[in-house]
């Protein structure tokens, strides 16, 4: 072989040996590439049409107190002080705080342990210990002082996928948070917008129960003038006792829905009220729903499932980083002395090695965990699916509350409008002597009942409208969600201080 072959035979081989050494000081990552799914999104909502396309600087993209919308004061402070005060949604904030650590526990694996040790001890032997040499001290001081380091190369990217693994569940749990505080705030705003209904409720029967006493009073009358008969009498008395059993009734929901607004904004509910309103102010307003593209990042539940499924995709690396061997370096250094001449060259000792650790037979247990990690990935992916189809069916459903509540509202108007006129014609006729009580009582029955469904209706409008608020993420939006190095470098917070993604 010439020298000119022999040389690049040498070159070759040198090449082959940097480049496989940079590969282990560099690592390998098992884990597949990751890319989130790609679904198939329709171009369009199915209930566009009474709504606005929403641009970048809607409103209700830009911004979390999503409930300013509906015009209330008494609802934006109770929202607030449910962000400040309620229990559950500190808990929720706990967790993401716990889900922070542990993603800082995986990283801080990829990092050598560093310590230090040292110790003072004065030490007696026995004089009759077993193989006892001869002219050793029987009492003797130890001193040392050591400092010792080790580290596990990363060479298959099993503790960085795991790093990566843990960071992706903290971004889960930080979606999670968002979406216990979404659920909380609309929780607080349909029941305070049923509660509304029910103030409305019982001043229409409060009007309604004045209105049939004074009917009692004139049945009463020509009961006693022998103009209406007994029968009409007891219509009457029927028809106001019926009222009042349904205020009772209104009144006790009010208190049952007080004392739940009080635990959610986490109040005493015995020392908490609600000055009730006379009219429901409450109105559904125009909600910008935006592409439907966008609800993918807008959505914290979606945003929480397709993070889990990154962290499912990192797990797989770190089962297949089983199947080879784990290296670790280790060295220590310090000084010993029997007194306290520490800090001299022949007081000094130090050891550095290296272990390699390679499981040969584990009975399947490797392969089995590797099948549970890609069965665990699919789960993930199926129900980011669900969850996705999901988001969409919740959206759809909001529009076509909203749309066909408008509509039924204003019909149920127009019947309450037609059911008061009545009432008034049969309370005419009756007086004139020209009709009998049942016609009015009929009339009052109808009234009171098309009313009441007409406050109901407004009230199914309101929670409809804020359903599509919730449908749509409630303002949240995925960018929010911490970045994955500030999750694993970011330091412990106190309970009150917790950095949680925020809604925008």
């Amino acid at each position: 072989m010439t020298p000119i072959a022999r040389l690049r035979i040498a070159a070759v081989n040198a090449t082959r040996v940097t480049a496989l050494s940079a590969m282990l000081v560099s690592g390998c990552d098992l884990a597949p590439v990751y890319e989130p799914p790609h679904l198939l999104l329709p171009d369009s909502y199915q209930g566009t049409s009474p709504f606005q396309v929403a641009h970048p600087e809607a409103e209700l993209s830009s911004r979390g107190d999503w409930w300013v919308l509906f015009g209330d004061p008494e609802l934006n402070r109770l929202e607030d002080e449910l962000v400040r005060a309620n229990p559950t949604l500190e808990a929720a904030a706990e967790a993401y705080t716990q889900a922070r650590a542990l993603a800082a526990e995986a990283r801080s694996r990829l990092d050598p342990q560093i310590g230090l040790d040292g110790g003072v001890s004065d030490n007696k032997q026995s004089a009759n210990r077993l193989f006892r040499g001869g002219g050793g001290p029987n009492v003797q001081a130890s001193n040392e002082v050591e400092g010792a380091a080790s580290w596990e190369p990363d060479f298959w990217g099993a503790l960085r996928n795991g790093a990566h693994a843990q960071a992706h569940l903290a971004e889960a749990s930080g979606a999670d948070f968002v979406t216990a505080r979404l659920s909380l705030e609309v929780a607080l705003a349909n029941d305070y917008a049923t509660l509304r209904g029910l103030d409305v409720q019982l001043e229409v029967l409060r009007q309604s129960i004045a209105s049939y006493e004074q009917a009692v009073e004139v049945t009463r009358l020509r009961s006693e003038g022998q103009i209406a008969s007994g029968l009409d009498l007891a219509r009457a008395l029927s028809q106001l006792s019926s009222a009042k059993a349904q205020r009772i009734d209104a009144e006790l929901q009010r208190d049952l829905l007080q004392h739940a607004i009080a635990v959610l904004v986490g109040a005493m509910p015995s020392s908490f009220s609600i000055v009730p309103a006379e009219r429901f102010v409450l109105a559904a307003p125009q909600i910008p729903t935006g592409l439907p593209s966008e609800l993918l990042q807008r959505r914290p539940d979606v945003a929480g499932a397709e993070r889990r499924m990154a962290a499912a995709n990192a797990t797989i690396g770190v089962s297949r980083a089983a199947f080879y061997p784990n290296i670790t370096l280790f060295g220590a250094a310090g000084f010993q002395d029997t007194g306290f001449n520490l800090l001299s060259l022949p007081n000094s000792l130090w050891s550095i090695g290296a272990g390699v650790t390679q499981t040969l037979f584990d009975g399947g247990l490797r392969r089995a965990e590797l099948q549970r990690s890609w069965s665990q990935y699919a789960q993930t992916r199926d129900d980011y699916r669900a969850t996705v189809l999901a988001a969409f069916q919740d959206v759809e459903d909001g529009m076509s509350l909203t749309q066909r509540l408008a509509i039924e509202v204003v019909e149920q108007h127009e019947a309450s409008q037609q059911a008061d006129e009545a009432l008034a014609i049969s309370t005419l006729l009756y007086r004139d002597g020209l009709d009998n009580y049942l016609s009015v009582s009929i009339a009052q029955v109808q009234a009171l009942a098309a009313e009441l469904v007409d406050v109901q209706l407004r009230v199914r409008q309101v929670q409809a409208s804020i359903s599509l608020v919730r449908a749509l993420g409630g303002g949240w939006s995925a960018p929010v969600l911490p970045l994955q190095s500030k999750i694993i470098h970011s330091p412990p917070f106190p309970p009150r201080e917790i950095s949680a993604p925020a809604l925008q």
